[in-house]
């Protein structure tokens, strides 16, 4: 076979390789040879030409994405109208993605690269770099960090309450690219402190994390009088079309939600719970609830409202008599699932959002606590619809810190893929991140309690009908990430850099 033909396929065998790494497969060894196979692959071409070192960067994310994203297509399946477009988005898809990390390479390039611990760190930061901008620019889109191969070790994730997904994701393929320290021109001495010095900060984090996971088990906690109830249907979405079904879904929510009226509860429905009715036609359902549920109840759940001309995905705040007490609208939206890119050109075309109707909806302008009132202990929740879940660092409104993160979202849309596994995984990540409770309901996804320690205290597998309950936790600790967001990330690339300096410096 040509050489030339051999240098473009190794990347897409690598990449397809690494996204066994993440949810739900979590193989996390591999990584720690694809990278550095990646690298040498590159050390031994990028000099070529420019097209060559960014096609090994855009090949190995063209492989690592049509392997992990290819479950988006699902969502294509319920509108004859976007069926044809499945191919085209299997492709296009990792095709854009794969973009990013073709810059990466085609940027790595333009220095001198050795087979030397500076250039590792150069590549891992740089590497890095490019994430947080795919995770930044165009709205963002941060899935598939590379740190989430890490998801079933929350021992390891403990330091993430510190620095955070970006730098976590910074240090991982560092720590990827650490077997190459042996094939280094240094002495056996110098590799065998490196290696130690590997070692050693894996063994730190891990037991610091251990005992964090034990010492957070081990707390009691005060009990407040308040229940959680999340309520995880399995609601078809071809049902979701269908208006008829509208009460018959809401008779199943309450049967699923089995409200005792002499407890204070918050309930917790899905995103969407009724999709097809808006908020101002609540009253549809004011006999049914009312008559199953008491003042000791409020219940959030996802649901379309207007403003004007403006449509909205929202999470809202009601009382058992469906009277609106709070309203959230969505902030960030899916591009092409709940509004058009290039609306007044691509509707011509017969395209629309993916999600029903054919009106894009309009994005929030903030975010803000929601506070729960004096009868529920002043207690304050933080909302999150669908995927605004995925962005580290969100978690916070003008230095208040929530009591309570809600996350509501719709997953039947991916059917049983590999899709709401990956979904559930980031929930777990902002909960060691923030140091707080997380609430996750979702229609056919996961939906669950997790602890601030990122353990999955219940849950309701996909497609598990059923309601969990939990006592409102009273815990309250911000932490180093809580506090100062993504700009520790900034921080740690600088040290990076320095790093890199000094080991250049000295020919390491």
């Amino acid at each position: 076979m040509n050489k030339k033909i051999i240098i473009y396929i190794i990347p897409f065998v690598l990449g397809s390789i690494s996204s066994f790494s993440l949810p739900p497969y979590n193989l996390v060894f591999l990584n720690f040879l694809t990278f550095p196979l990646l690298y040498l692959l590159f050390l031994k071409n990028y000099n070529k030409s420019k097209f060559t070192a960014f096609s090994i960067g855009w090949i190995f994310g063209f492989g690592y994405f049509i392997f992990s994203l290819h479950w988006i297509t699902n969502s294509l399946t319920f509108d004859e109208s976007y069926k044809k477009l499945i191919p085209l988005s299997l492709m296009l898809i990792p095709f854009f993605l794969g973009i990013f990390y073709g810059l990466f390479t085609l940027f790595l390039s333009w220095f001198n690269l050795r087979l030397k611990v500076c250039s590792i760190l150069l590549f891992a930061a740089i590497f890095s770099i490019i994430e947080f901008i795919r995770g930044t620019v165009f709205g963002g889109f941060p899935w598939n960090l590379i740190a989430y191969s890490w998801t079933n070790y929350i021992d390891n994730l403990q330091i993430l309450s510190f620095i955070g997904t970006y730098s976590f994701n910074l240090l991982s393929i560092t720590l990827f690219l650490s077997p190459l320290i042996w094939f280094m021109s240094m002495n056996k001495t110098k590799k065998i402190i490196f290696t130690l010095g590997f070692v050693s900060l894996i063994l730190i984090n891990f037991f610091y994390g251990t005992y964090t996971v034990e010492n957070f088990n081990k707390k009691k906690l005060k009990k407040l009088e308040l229940n959680i109830k999340i309520i995880s249907p399995k609601i078809e979405i071809k049902r979701y079309f269908e208006q008829d079904s509208i009460e018959l879904i809401a008779k199943e929510l309450i049967k699923l939600s089995n409200p005792d009226k002499s407890k204070k509860t918050i309930f917790i429905y899905p995103e969407g719970t009724f999709t097809g009715l808006y908020l101002d036609d609540l009253n549809y359902l004011h006999d049914i609830f009312k008559n199953n549920f008491s003042n000791n109840h409020k219940l959030v759940l996802g649901i379309t409202s207007l403003e004007g001309k403006k449509i909205f995905n929202s999470m809202v705040v009601l009382n058992n008599n469906f009277e609106l007490l709070s309203k959230y609208n969505k902030n960030k939206l899916v591009p092409f699932g709940e509004f058009l890119p290039f609306e007044n050109t691509l509707s011509k075309f017969g395209l629309k959002k993916v999600t029903q109707g054919y009106n894009s909806f309009s994005s929030g302008s903030e975010r803000k606590l929601i506070n729960l009132g004096k009868k529920f202990n002043e207690k304050s929740i933080f909302p999150l619809i669908c995927y605004e879940i995925i962005y580290p660092g969100k978690i916070k409104y003008k230095n208040q810190f929530p009591d309570l993160v809600i996350n509501i979202s719709e997953d039947a849309w991916f059917g049983r893929s590999i899709g709401p596994y990956q979904h559930f995984t980031k929930a777990i990540y902002r909960s060691v991140e923030e140091g707080v409770f997380i609430a996750r309901a979702a229609n056919k996804g996961i939906s669950a309690f997790i602890n601030p320690s990122g353990k999955i205290i219940k849950s309701l597998e996909t497609g598990e009908p059923g309601n969990i309950r939990l006592n409102f936790p009273y815990f309250h600790q911000s932490t180093l990430f809580s506090n100062y967001g993504n700009k520790i990330f900034f921080l740690i690339i600088l040290l990076y850099i320095f790093l890199t300096l000094i080991f250049k410096k000295f020919k390491i």
